[in-house]
């Protein structure tokens, strides 16, 4: 297939021919018809716009059963091209050149956006490679933007009755009422839900245990920035301004975590805590017990609870042999911050992620003498090169059309991406790597060979953005000693087994934190998690398990995730809650 710019191929004319057939198969319900119009090899990913899930079906037949089982209540229609979106236009996939169109969709309850894929087959034909479709808006309940806020929110000079001040006290006191949902967790992931709930009209209240906005942020390690670029992490409604860094320092988003919270008028509780917290079926609420810093105790009453303390929330500290000797400080690197009260000690890192190479990293810096226990293989990959799997957000399309790109792989084809991005990055990062095994330094391609992305969606963690922290190790600059090589831990440190004393006066667990399901069992009891099941990790179609979607338990809801996934996924939670308040879903 040609590649130039300056192809013949009719883009728009094969779009729309195959997006009119595909239209009209559908309201005949003619699955042969539609059928015709995929490859073999074809997938569909589907994010509520068909039965109010987020599932992926791959072959024919799969998707010629899913149609069947949704035409008639879903009622799509109108597949067309939209000059709200970016052309038609030849690309690479997963190594696979195609056609990729952007199209707009109707259905019973909304509208709908998606992305189609075309190769060519061997008699010439563009057919379906992939396709994914999302609803993006219901019917009689847009998002609240300046032009429809009428009413009691409008605050048209009203002379002698409240202004928006007294609106605002007036929503965020909840002193008369409950929220309909309430949002544990303050940072990105409850943001930008709460933002897109409240602007389609659904009361809610965030909480969140620090004392202050953005504090989830700024109270890390000292040298803390984001390790991916500020042109993906933009959030709901309002982009970073143009003129940010291109990664952007916890204390500089903690701080737009501030003005988000007052620009986007979300209610939101500072030192407030969860304590517990039940569900009552027969009146489909929950009775959640908060208790704010100066003791006092609230019981609210919503009928959502969304958990969003992140893809992991409570610190793992493993007891290792021996180290209730230590006789010096012990941490979890959440606690950490900097490292300039060990400046001439020794310190001992036990975990190789991005946690613990950013902790090993300040320490060195600050002239503390730093030891990595390696506890198993980590995938390193230098930050240029992870910016790779985000290559599309610079291709052109606006970022809204970039979040449709993004959300439009199936896990076959995700999983292809994946491992040839990481193939490319291991290539061109490979005298590190090298220098970091010659070290002694165990290193992967991560799960499945499919790099930090694939680890972090299955393990929560696992690897390394390099920002010079491996550099030092492959240098000798920081020690590296394997875990399996230790004896015990005891008073001064750590003994190996060939009975050598690493001495250290501190150290750091970056052992990484309990998945949000032990969160649930936490403050909520083994019933109600039990219940849940896990949260986070792929299931057997390919999804995240019980992210962003109905969970087992009524009325319990997940959102985590970088800023990206937080504001993509934000607007189809928010969408699903929305439809369960206006009776439009069960």
């Amino acid at each position: 297939m040609p590649k130039d710019a300056d192809t013949e191929i009719p883009l728009v004319e094969i779009a729309s021919r195959w997006l009119s057939e595909f239209d009209a198969a559908l309201a005949s319900k003619d699955y042969a018809a539609a059928m015709a119009l995929f490859l073999p090899e074809c997938h569909w990913r589907d994010i509520l716009a068909f039965d109010w899930r987020i599932a992926s079906v791959n072959g024919k037949d799969e998707i010629a059963a899913k149609l069947e089982r949704t035409l008639a209540q879903t009622r799509p229609e109108n597949f067309h091209l939209s000059n709200e979106h970016a052309a038609p236009r030849l690309v690479m996939r997963a190594g696979t050149d195609a056609i990729e169109v952007i199209f707009d969709f109707k259905t019973a309850v909304g509208t709908g956006s998606g992305v189609v894929r075309l190769r060519q087959d061997d008699t010439g034909s563009w057919l379906g490679w992939t396709l994914s479709t999302t609803l993006q808006a219901l019917d009689g309940y847009p998002e609240r933007t300046s032009a429809k806020r009428t009413g009691g929110d409008a605050f048209s000079r009203e002379w002698g009755g409240d202004n928006w001040l007294d609106f605002r006290n007036r929503q965020r006191a909840y002193a008369d009422r409950d929220p309909a949902v309430l949002i544990v967790g303050g940072g990105q992931a409850g943001l930008g839900v709460a933002a897109r709930l409240t602007h389609l009209g659904v009361d809610t209240l965030i909480i969140d245990k620090h004392e202050r906005i953005g504090d989830n942020w700024r109270t890390r390690y000292h040298s803390l920035t984001l390790h991916n670029e500020v042109y993906v992490n933009h959030m709901p409604y309002m982009p970073f301004p143009p003129t940010w860094p291109v990664y952007i320092p916890k204390d500089m988003l903690a701080n737009w975590f501030e003005a988000y919270v007052e620009a986007m008028e979300l209610n939101y509780w500072t030192g407030t805590e969860m304590t517990t917290g039940s569900y009552d079926a027969k009146k489909g609420e929950w009775v959640i017990t908060l208790r704010k810093s100066d003791g006092t105790e609230r019981i609210v009453r919503p009928r959502h609870v969304i958990m969003a303390t992140g893809a992991s929330g409570i610190p793992i500290m493993p007891e290792l042999p021996g180290l209730k000797d230590f006789k010096g400080e012990i941490m979890h690197s959440g606690a950490y911050t900097t490292g300039h009260k060990w400046a001439g000690k020794k310190a001992m890192v036990i975990g190789t992620g991005n946690s613990g190479h950013d902790v090993a990293q300040d320490l060195y810096a600050c002239g503390v003498s730093t030891t990595m226990i390696q506890r198993a293989s980590t995938h390193i990959v230098s930050l240029t090169e992870a910016q790779r799997v985000y290559l599309l957000y610079a291709e052109g399309p606006s970022i809204d059309d970039c979040d449709l790109l993004a959300t439009s792989f199936p896990f076959p084809v995700l999983k292809v991406a994946y491992k040839r991005a990481t193939a490319m990055s291991k290539e061109i990062d490979k005298p590190l790597l090298d220098k970091l095994e010659a070290r002694g330094f165990r290193t992967n391609d991560g799960v499945e060979d499919c790099g930090f992305q694939m680890s972090y969606l299955q393990r929560g963690g696992g690897y390394y953005f390099d920002v010079g922290c491996s550099g030092l190790i492959a240098d000798g600059k920081i020690d590296i000693v394997q875990y399996d090589d230790i004896d015990t831990f005891c008073d001064k440190g750590a003994r190996l087994k060939d009975g050598t004393i690493i001495e250290a006066d501190l150290i750091v667990m970056a052992t990484g934190y309990k998945m949000q399901q032990e969160t649930v069992r936490q403050f909520m009891g083994d019933e109600i998690a039990d219940r849940t099941g896990p949260v986070w990790g792929f299931s057997d179609g390919g999804e995240l398990q019980n992210m962003w979607c109905r969970t087992p338990q009524p009325g319990l809801w997940f959102t985590a995730g970088s800023l990206a996934q937080c504001r993509i996924y934000s607007k189809f939670l928010a969408l699903q809650i929305k439809a369960i308040e206006e009776g439009l879903l069960a």
